[in-house]
């Protein structure tokens, strides 16, 4: 047995209290050496009570020092009596883990180190010691002990241990007997298996693998001629008797582990016929041994497992499989005259209980002279459910980017239609025969801004206006427009939940929702029928998954719109919230209804569901968080007083920066119509030479924000720098959100949405102004 008592580093018993003990004795015997040759009677006493000090501190540090040294070697000494004869290798070892105890087993395994560290110990054992170690001690400092099992050179081992004190822990390492189990498990298979890491690092090599290589590998390109590997297929292995083919199988192992088997190859004299089929149904990879015309000749048990019930001896490859683009014989034919240019296929299984997605590759192999061939099977549903998730949002972003574009533009062009109709309605009175059609004009500009509207609201970018909502009077305020909406052969009913919480959305856009849903649930029904809206709390303990999307746990308002329609068919359901996507005929609908729910429930923060049944009715389900804490007041415009009326004539100096020359003729006229003095400006390069002048006034700043060149925000930040006083009101053909932080981070400024009536700028400016 060897003890090395007292060998601590970083305790105060260690070698820097020493070093600081040492400092403070010899700064001791200096001030009194200079108290005794001082002749100066004060400085004398000064440098003696300097020293008695230093004596006394000194005195008292070698008194905690030996206590600690004592404590802990009490300590360790009692620990050390009782791991002395236990069978499993411990260590006593102080906090920076240098070795100062080792018991019998541990001098047997290890060998006797001298003053080495645990690290140093261990490195013939553990792979990577270091950050084993200090993983452990940060589990065992924060909760007294901590214990890990890992696999090493010499098979399976578990690493504990337990904090002693402040500065001594025990370490202890104990063999883990192989576990009884099925023969699934990666050793107790007689199959070679390679356990491989996150980079690609060899981890762990059992016993079959061992022999067949004749030596541990640490990495792939020691163990492989040619990367990266292709599961499924043949490769070249380099092994102590010369290079070996082997077909190759994956299976994840979890933690970002992969485990490769090195399967006889399906070729040549080791065929799975000669080896027997039994060999191969423990193995955790689903198989299926197939005749040249795709007849199932065999398969194993996990790809029955995989392919279901539908999977049986004789069955033909295309009654399990679909969705090549060819048929599967040519497939086959292809892959047995070796023409194959893709390993692997990507199918669609013909389960009708779920949607399975398989990854094959078809490996020829020769039974009796007679071609056969090996499909190695992956389930791909998780990777083909993220590709098409991806796809989906590509696409969606896609549309989204058009759609905003698109909305830009027509914006401008409404605002100096509607615009100057407004110009022209106000030199006509009703009696005109040219009024009508002005109001027709007016209307329809209107119609093609709500269009538009619609399109923001896909894109997510529409100009929200969010208040605290009470879904009971928000329901209320609608009853009489829907009930006019569903006409008499539908009936509405509403059921509210007698304890309500509230939300926070914009009200205009939630019953713009509410209104398509209920026009989709009326078009379902051409008989009639009945529309139940029913609203309710929901608290979800869990986070709820399903179609793709995670909703967090907490408390939701939810509204569910039932019918009892037509319902939709299961391959449209995905498709239902696309933009233009309708399955009325052509005049009947716009296909943007949904896709415009969708958008103003995700950019509200909700969740919108869908669930349908054909020839039972369709349930669209709407999750609002509920607004927690105390509701958030919302700030209304007070009315205008009569002597503010914005009708009046106002006076002022406004200065209209807009790149689109139709809308700044528009704007400027109304403005001035009111009264006001407009100063124009076609970008905002013109607008700072402008104000250049020192002796112009302006009250009111009115500017695009997008424009070529220098943006609205850019230039009024610069322009504020000699006119802090000036208010602005930026105007856009984009949602507000754009540019959102911009604005806010600029004083007395408002945001005017695209397209805007004349009664609009003329407002929003009167306000500014007063």
């Amino acid at each position: 047995m060897c003890v090395q008592q007292g060998v601590g580093h970083s305790g105060i018993g260690g070698q820097a209290g020493l070093r600081r003990l040492w400092l403070l004795v010899v700064t001791a015997i200096a001030a009194g050496a200079l108290a005794l040759r001082s002749t100066d009677a004060t400085l004398q006493l000064a440098l003696a009570a300097s020293s008695a000090t230093l004596v006394f501190i000194s005195t008292g540090y070698i008194v905690f020092l030996l206590w600690d040294r004592g404590r802990n070697r009490v300590s360790a000494d009692g620990v050390a009596d009782f791991i002395a004869k236990d069978a499993a290798p411990s260590f006593i070892a102080t906090s920076d883990r240098q070795v100062i105890y080792r018991n019998e087993a541990a001098l047997k395994q290890f060998g006797e180190g001298g003053e080495e560290t645990l690290a140093q110990a261990l490195r013939a054992h553990f792979a990577n010691p270091v950050g084993l170690l200090y993983r452990l001690q940060s589990r065992a400092t924060a909760s007294g002990n901590a214990r890990e099992e890992v696999i090493t050179r010499s098979g399976p081992m578990r690493l504990s241990v337990h904090q002693l004190s402040a500065d001594r822990l025990l370490w202890r390492i104990e063999s883990v007997a192989t576990r009884e189990g099925p023969r699934s498990t990666h050793e107790s298979m007689a199959l070679p298996m390679v356990m491989l890491g996150r980079g690609g690092t060899i981890l762990f090599m059992n016993e079959a693998a061992r022999m067949l290589v004749g030596e541990r590998v640490k990495s792939l390109d020691r163990l492989f001629n040619s990367l990266p590997l292709t599961p499924g297929t043949v490769t070249e292995i380099a092994t102590a008797e010369g290079n070996r083919q082997v077909l190759v199988a994956e299976v994840e192992a979890g933690a970002n582990r992969r485990a490769l088997y090195l399967l006889p190859p399906p070729e040549g004299a080791a065929s799975p016929n000669e080896l027997g089929w039994e060999t191969f149904q423990d193995l955790p990879v689903p198989m299926i041994k197939l005749r040249p015309d795709g007849t199932v000749l065999a398969f194993n048990r996990m790809a029955g497992k995989l392919l279901g019930v539908s999977l049986r001896r004789d069955s033909h490859l295309s009654h399990l499989m679909e969705g090549l683009g060819r048929s599967i014989s040519d497939w086959l034919q292809d892959s047995l005259a070796g023409r194959l240019v893709q390993k692997s296929e990507f199918l669609r299984l013909t389960r009708t209980d779920q949607e399975v997605f398989v990854q094959v590759s078809l490996n020829r192999i020769s039974e009796a002279g007679e071609a056969a061939l090996i499909a190695v099977l992956q389930d791909a549903t998780e990777l083909k459910s993220l590709e098409a998730q991806f796809v989906q949002s590509q696409k969606m972003q896609a549309i989204g980017q058009l759609a905003r574009g698109v909305a830009h533009d027509f914006n401008n062009l409404l605002t100096a239609i509607s615009g100057h109709c407004d110009l022209l309605l106000l030199r006509h009175d009703q009696g005109d025969p040219d009024f009508s059609d002005l109001v027709q004009i007016n209307q329809n500009a209107n119609r093609a801004a709500a269009l538009v509207g619609q399109l923001l609201a896909f894109s997510r970018k529409q100009t929200l206006r969010p208040e605290t909502l009470d879904m009971r009077d928000t329901l209320a305020d609608l009853t009489h427009l829907l009930n006019r909406l569903v006409g008499e052969k539908v009936t509405l009913t509403l059921s509210h939940d007698p304890v309500l919480a509230p939300i926070r959305a914009d009200k205009r856009q939630l019953e713009q929702v509410l209104m398509n849903l209920v026009v989709n649930a009326r078009d379902a029904m051409p008989a009639g029928g009945e529309i139940r809206i029913v609203t309710e709390v929901t608290a979800l303990d869990q986070p709820l998954e399903r179609d793709r999307v995670s909703v967090p746990a907490g408390r939701y308002v939810t509204v569910q719109v039932h019918d009892d329609g037509t319902g939709i068919p299961k391959d449209k359901l995905q498709k239902v919230f696309e933009p233009f996507f309708t399955t009325k005929r052509t005049g009947e609908g716009t296909g943007l209804g949904l896709s415009t729910a969708y958008g103003i429930v995700k950019q509200t923060g909700g969740f919108i569901f869908i669930d349908s049944e054909l020839g039972r009715g369709t349930c669209f389900t709407l999750y609002f968080p509920v607004l927690e804490g105390q509701p958030t007041a919302v700030a209304k415009k007070p009315p205008a007083s009569p002597d503010q009326s914005p009708l009046q004539r106002s006076d002022g100096v406004i200065l209209l920066v807009e790149d689109e020359a139709p809308v700044r003729a528009f704007a400027s006229r109304a403005l001035r119509l009111r009264g006001y003095t407009v100063l124009e400006a076609e970008s905002a390069e013109a607008a700072l030479k402008m104000l250049e002048d020192k002796d112009l006034d302006i009250d009111v700043f009115v500017t695009d924000v997008v424009m070529p060149g220098m943006d609205g925000p850019s230039w009024v930040r610069q322009a504020l720098k000699q006119r802090p006083d000036v208010r602005v009101v930026f105007v856009s053909g984009y949602a507000e959100d754009n540019f959102g932080q911009e604005q806010s981070k600029i004083p007395n400024s408002v945001f005017l949405p695209k397209p805007f009536s004349l009664t609009d700028l003329t407002t929003t400016v009167h306000n500014q102004l007063h």
